[in-house]
């Protein structure tokens, strides 16, 4: 099995193109090479570096010699400092997946912003609690928001819309493809 930097060398060498391509396989549950998860983690992560973000890739937070966190990645763009998480299942994403991101950001200074990446999307409840997790702010990404990203290749731009809806309408999930929150 390729190491952690192989991972992150694989990915590199994609431009946009690659990472539409890329994205096609993980729709279709086929990523050979891949473990389970980690081609959507690595290709989030890429889509920002390509657009101009900052990215820390997937880490370990320690604490004591003992791992407290894995953490898929990290973004920085546009002065924003974000924690990624990303979900590469077939069900739906519910509330024990976004809680324990809470947690994260609740170690984390105010102002970092939570980034939750689902292939699949997420459960009402995971939608409707998400705004209940203030201060900390966890912003929703669903698998066809990535159809369009990629597509139009401004994720960058994307956070940022997604950021300002949550700044004035508060942190409800916004859907950019349509344009309109929940």
């Amino acid at each position: 099995m390729p190491s952690h930097s192989e991972y992150i060398t694989r990915v590199r060498e994609l431009d946009w193109n690659g990472l539409r391509a890329l994205w096609m396989r993980i729709k279709a549950g086929h990523t050979p090479g891949w473990p389970p998860g980690k081609a959507f983690e690595h290709l989030v992560l890429r889509a920002f570096e390509l657009d101009g973000a900052e990215v820390r890739w997937p880490y370990l937070v320690r604490h004591g010699g003992e791992v407290v966190e894995e953490i898929d990645g990290a973004v920085y763009a546009a002065d924003l400092s974000c924690l990624v998480e990303t979900k590469d299942t077939a069900g739906l994403v519910d509330v024990t997946f976004l809680a324990k991101m809470r947690n994260q950001l609740a170690r984390r200074p105010a102002c970092t912003l939570g980034l939750f990446f689902s292939r699949s999307g997420f459960t009402d409840a995971a939608i409707t609690l998400v705004s209940y997790f203030a201060p900390q702010t966890v912003l929703l990404w669903r698998g066809e928001e990535m159809d369009y990203l990629l597509g139009n290749e401004f994720i960058v731009a994307g956070l940022l819309e997604k950021y300002r809806r949550a700044v004035e309408d508060g942190p409800v999930y916004y859907n950019l493809e349509l344009g309109r929150t929940r």
